[in-house]
């Protein structure tokens, strides 16, 4: 049952971290091609309207980015998967702590949970500084 968690965990970890890499990368080829593109219209007098729209789509491509934190959560996602990769690997190889521990399936439960609420809590710290960042809301939102 706690292999079954594990393996649970680390697939649900390496998916979110594989979205929030494609995301992430998405968003800034988005920005970069538009900001490329920005001089280049800028010599043509009448696409002043397209060089105006592609200012606009960068301020919403990296709104967006703040917003959903994707490189951070990339980041942190793939950190907690390894880091349980490692748990799984040093439990099913009976090494490190699990070679001496009196009751290594225990032990391991307690290093999984232990991971993931670590990440839980880089996750919520991240959702504060975010919304720290952020202009407070008007009272009609």
């Amino acid at each position: 049952m706690t292999l079954d968690h594990l393996q649970d965990q680390i697939e649900w970890y390496d998916g979110k971290s594989g979205r929030n890499q494609k995301a992430f990368k998405f968003l800034k080829i988005c920005t970069i091609s538009a900001a490329a593109l920005i001089p280049v219209f800028a010599k043509i007098e009448q696409m002043s309207w397209i060089t105006v729209g592609l200012g606009v789509l960068i301020v919403i491509l990296e709104g967006l980015q703040q917003l959903n934190q994707y490189h951070s959560n990339w980041i942190s996602y793939r950190s907690t998967c390894e880091a349980l990769k490692h748990e799984k690997f040093l439990y099913l190889g009976k090494a490190g702590m699990y070679a001496a521990a009196a009751d290594p399936h225990a032990l391991l439960a307690e290093r999984i949970e232990s991971l993931v609420s670590q990440e839980h809590a880089k996750w919520a710290s991240g959702q504060e500084q975010g919304q720290k960042a952020s202009p407070p809301s008007s009272p009609k939102d």
